[in-house]
């Protein structure tokens, strides 16, 4: 990976090295676990990014060598990653990014969640018989579609932290849409998996099968103009070219003109799309800060949930492959979706009891159900109830959360530091394609049900509400300054992803190449899932015997982390994607 200082930002990428091309087709781990027992680690003592693609870390490496901030790179790590791993994020899309100022000395969390359209109701995903829809009957179409947020959080980023003008940070997306990149093993594989849900609509069946009907091949070279035009507008007219005129009309007439799934999105909706800026939400875990996003995610609330509860346990001394570890990590995650499944949902419209979810004395009565020496039984499983800042009461959820996603973390000269997942929800979202980028499906984060048992769904669509998410990108903090960044992408599996990941790093002390590649225990809802061909079917059995269901799944990470220390930079993604780190 090269590393060289560009002297000008103007070169970026007017050539792509033909051993970044070749890397991102030939070196692409595949969609199950290697069993590897490490990543490879970069280290680099100036920046770094750690991305999805070879040619988007290249890219947000290249803005850093030439003298931009990790929210320039940013902002070009996210448009190349639209444009070579569309399955998973884009400009259709939204994010959260959890973002450190170095100049600050604060963590700042920005909200680019979608929206629902104003003309949604409660009822959006329920049939004739007021029975929640099919799954895929309600995402593929404009019915499932968000104001998309991504957009709008790269330009408020840039306003408040950016120092390349904002034009130049287009132009290695912009080059690679009309030269063109080379389908990756993995993308090739996604586009002929998906079938006939990726050939409902025309131009998205143009844009990922041949005039034939087959799907593009790995080694395909693909162009994108239309992409490249939209790019174009966004680095001349800013965020608004976007959320107006042109692109915006070209969205709405996409999504109201999608068949018998049309949805319902404006262009009011558009004008009016704001990212907000929320209160992170921080834990402390044996001396260290670790900080997310608040609600609309249920992330750093449910990893917080977790790490509170775990503390009470010594599993340091336990160890990573003793089967009471992970009888412990286990439930402690069952315990927190139990707790997201009924309170966690966009605070702008239902109130949450953030506090006291992470108060210690509830999470130390909830860790006291973990006492035992079994799995806890399913009655004993159940949400708890945490103390009020005002009394609520809610139904439990029923939102279908798939895996898909992206994230990416980057470290600026100065310190700064990028976490951010960006999405368009399932793999190629509504499969609705536009302006050369696919629209995402959010809006099937929400419950499908508006009601539980007589009370109201806390997650269930309101106009203007964002759905509940589980993308949990988190920087973890010593004495006030960042030690490691980390995220993933894997959609209600990300919680279990990044919290494992976090256990590891403090307290099993494994390295940054081995905490994204280390084989998945993830049990969110009572079966216990383990990463199929790895190491972690070795403990199949033994949690068999503590009471346990097992079964053994493909886990879909992405996790990608950079750690920080007096001697450099440390990053690594995850061998399960075709992701790298890249510095200097």
């Amino acid at each position: 990976m090269s590393t060289r200082t560009i002297a000008a930002l103007g070169l970026l990428l007017l050539s792509v090295p033909d051993a970044l091309a070749q890397q991102a087709s030939d070196t692409v781990a595949p969609e199950r676990a290697t069993g590897l027992a490490s990543a490879k680690v970069v280290t680099a003592k100036e920046h770094m990014v750690a991305a999805a693609h070879p040619l988007a870390a290249e890219a947000g490496e290249q803005v850093l060598a030439a003298g931009g901030s990790a929210i320039d790179a940013m902002v070009a790590v996210q448009t190349v990653l639209g444009l070579v791993e569309p399955q998973s994020s884009g400009l259709g899309g939204g994010a959260f990014l959890v973002y450190y100022d170095a100049g600050a000395k604060r963590i700042v969390t920005l909200d680019g969640r979608e929206t629902a359209p104003m003309e949604a109701t409660p009822k959006l995903f329920l049939d004739d018989k007021g029975e929640p829809m099919q799954f895929f009957d309600a995402v593929v179409g404009g019915r499932s579609v968000g104001t998309p947020g991504t957009v709008m959080l790269m330009q408020e980023a840039h306003n408040r932290w950016g120092r390349t003008p904002w034009k130049d940070l287009f132009a290695p997306a912009e080059k690679l849409a009309r030269d063109g990149f080379t389908v990756s093993p993995r993308l090739a594989g996604l586009i002929a998996a998906e079938g006939d849900r990726l050939k409902a609509f025309d131009a998205t069946t143009a844009y990922f099968f041949g005039a034939d009907g087959t799907p593009l091949k790995a080694g395909t070279v693909l162009k994108n103009p239309a992409y490249a035009e939209t790019l174009s507008a966004i680095a001349k007219g800013g965020a608004p070219a976007f959320y107006g005129g042109a692109i915006a009309e070209a969205i709405v007439d996409t999504v109201r003109m999608a068949g018998k799934n049309a949805g319902v999105l404006s262009l009011a909706d558009l004008a009016n799309y704001q990212v907000k800026v929320r209160q992170p939400v921080c834990v402390e875990y044996r001396a260290l800060e670790v900080c997310g996003m608040g609600p609309p995610s249920s992330g750093a609330v449910a990893i917080g949930q977790m790490l509170g509860m775990l503390e009470n346990f010594d599993l340091r001394a336990l160890g990573k492959d003793n089967p009471e570890s992970w009888r412990l990590i286990g439930d402690a995650q069952r315990l927190a979706f139990a707790d997201r499944e009924r309170y966690l949902a966009d605070t702008d419209f239902v109130p949450a009891p953030i506090k006291g979810l992470l108060a210690k004395s509830y999470l130390g009565e909830r860790a006291g159900l973990l006492d035992g020496d079994k799995a806890l039984g399913e009655d004993a499983a159940t949400s708890g109830k945490p103390e009020w800042d005002h009394a609520s009461n809610f139904g439990r959820d029923a939102a279908i959360e798939l895996p898909s996603t992206s994230h990416f973390v980057i470290v600026d000269k100065e310190g700064n530091v990028v976490s951010m997942t960006t999405t368009i929800e399932n793999g190629f979202g509504s499969r609705l394609m536009t302006g050369g980028f696919l629209l995402n499906n959010e809006i099937t984060d929400f419950s499908f049900k508006t009601h539980d048992e007589g009370l109201p769904v806390a997650n269930r669509v309101e106009p203007r509400k964002r759905p509940r998410s589980s993308m949990s990108p988190t920087i973890v903090l010593k004495d006030g300054k960042p030690l490691l960044a980390i995220g993933s992408p894997g959609g209600s599996q990300i919680i279990g992803y990044v919290a494992q990941a976090l256990v590891a790093y403090i307290d099993w002390e494994m390295d940054v190449g081995e905490i994204v590649a280390m084989p998945h225990l993830i049990n969110r809802f009572g079966p216990y899932d383990l990463e199929a061909g790895t190491d972690a079917e070795k403990l199949a059995e033994p949690l068999k015997a503590l009471g346990y269901e097992v079964k053994l799944s493909e886990m879909n990470s992405g996790l990608h982390a950079i750690e920080l220390s007096a001697e450099g930079l440390r990053g690594a993604a995850d061998p399960r994607r075709e992701g790298v780190a890249a510095g200097k």
